[in-house]
């Protein structure tokens, strides 16, 4: 499996629309990415979450439309993200999402932020 890594910058954060429900808050949000290193582009990102009863976050699910070069390779993929709390984060290239030079990608998207608040991810990727 191939590895791209670097960081990405949050260029957008705008809320659709929330909702207050009995022990749960719902929201809908667009967010615009920027991505450098081995994946150099931008990412578009749907999410939907919700945050527990005292206003902390509780999960989220996402999808996110990234256009770019991978290690090269231009083209685009989808990425699916689910998140539980704080604590567990999944990010996997949805497949059959690849096109132009990416078509074929299969992998999983990992991601942290430092105390700074710095975006870094690695990609760990195969082509078929």
């Amino acid at each position: 499996m191939a590895e791209a890594s670097g960081s990405f910058e949050v260029t957008a954060f705008e809320p659709v629309e929330t909702e207050q429900l009995e022990g749960a808050a719902f929201g809908q949000v667009r967010i615009s990415k920027t991505f450098t290193g081995g994946l150099s582009g931008h990412g578009e990102v749907r999410m939907l979450s919700v945050g527990d009863a005292s206003g902390g976050p509780a999960s989220y699910v996402a999808v996110e439309h990234v256009t770019g070069e991978l290690d090269g390779r231009t083209g685009s993929f989808v990425l699916q993200h689910a998140a539980w709390d704080t604590t567990g984060v999944t990010i996997r290239v949805v497949p059959g999402t690849g096109a132009g030079e990416l078509a074929g990608i299969s992998g999983e998207f990992r991601l942290s932020v430092d105390a700074s608040g710095t975006h870094t991810y690695v990609l760990a990727y195969e082509l078929g």
